[in-house]
């Protein structure tokens, strides 16, 4: 079994979803490219799972390969690691028709495309993602990026891949959590978008539909990147959980994963929502019940001041506002400008 999604966008790809496609990622990049130099990027926990059926695949199909292999972790995803990959891909005297291919989670694809942009100002990318939550989302749409101190995501570049090799068999050595973390995107999709999708998996007995889930995210990735690429309007609703998020991931000091972090965002903003007559529908006990059945957080301990503090220096406040992406009803989310000072206590009412 296999499903492709084709992207039209600043670039055209294609996000093939197969299981064991992995092993023959050498020959699909052979197809598109030819042969040259690629440049597999990877953290130390991926590394010993993966690496060698990756670079097998590309050096039997004529690569060139150089591995770059960091520390796993959201803490490697800043400044200092890139300039190392980098300095890496210099040594290596990689040319702008080589290629660099991300192996692994969202923090490696974000900080190898973020790589690829920058080098030479643009070389080709690859992306095999190896959780959940990189193939329903961050693989796809061309975001890029590294954290700074002030926050998540605040220096990237919008830059799509070249293609994107989903291998649904990588889930199966992913831990419970992990897993987890990459159900609480799919869920955001289910509740931005798509009531069908969320029914399918709000009981959470997934496994035996993931290539149908991962390729109905993939789609509705693909359509709000087709209709707003660099993230003007419509794809802030892909936001939806995701500010306060940001907010408990920071406060955490990124102990609470990325899944974990949104999943309690969402409930949030749905509490709040209702709380202030934006929503026509309170979803709030509904997303609770579908991030439970999912082994998923929908609570904080930390305070409304302490996430506010942290959402003033989010990358989606404009000035006095702040986008918030609000559930009007399951299957519909809308963007709300809120003034900045109003954003403490739409916190306070979520929590």
């Amino acid at each position: 079994m296999s499903a492709t999604v084709r992207v039209k966008a600043s670039g055209c790809y294609d996000v093939v979803i197969e299981k064991g496609i992995m092993a023959s990622a050498g020959e699909k990049c052979k197809a598109l490219f030819g042969t040259c130099k690629a440049v597999i990027v990877t953290d130390d926990k991926v590394a010993p799972l993966y690496l060698r059926k990756v670079k097998e695949s590309f050096t039997s199909a004529g690569y060139e390969t150089a591995e770059f292999v960091f520390p796993n972790g959201e803490q490697s995803k800043n400044i200092d690691t890139l300039a190392e990959l980098l300095e890496f891909m210099a040594e290596n005297r990689v040319t702008r028709s080589d290629v660099v291919v991300a192996l692994g989670g969202g923090v490696t694809g974000d900080m190898a495309g973020f790589a690829a942009a920058v080098f030479l100002r643009g070389i080709r990318f690859v992306q095999i993602p190896t959780t959940l939550l990189a193939m329903v989302d961050s693989s796809v749409g061309g975001k890029t990026a590294v954290d700074l101190k002030a926050g998540k995501n605040l220096a990237g570049a919008f830059y799509q891949p070249d293609l994107v090799l989903c291998d649904y068999d990588a889930l199966d050595t992913l831990e419970p959590e992990t897993f987890s973390e990459g159900m609480a995107e799919v869920i955001k999709y289910g509740v931005i978008f798509d009531k069908e999708l969320f029914n399918l998996v709000k009981n959470g007995d997934v496994k035996a539909n993931i290539e149908k889930i991962i390729t109905r995210c993939v789609e509705l990735k693909r359509n709000v990147v087709e209709a707003d690429e660099h993230d003007k309007g419509e794809r802030q609703l892909l936001n939806f959980g995701h500010t306060i998020g940001h907010a408990v991931e920071k406060c955490s000091h990124f102990g609470i994963p990325h899944g974990n972090a949104v999943a309690i965002g969402m409930v949030i903003a749905a509490k709040a929502s209702s709380a202030f007559g934006w929503s026509e529908e309170n979803c709030t006990d509904e997303i609770i019940e579908a991030l439970v059945n999912n082994s998923l957080p929908t609570k904080t301990d930390f305070s409304a001041e302490e996430l506010y503090d942290v959402t003033l220096n989010d990358k989606k406040r404009a000035g006095g506002t702040i986008s918030l992406v609000v559930p009007e009803k399951m299957g519909k989310c809308v963007l709300r400008k809120v003034p900045v000072e109003q954003v403490l206590d739409f916190i306070k009412s979520g929590i």
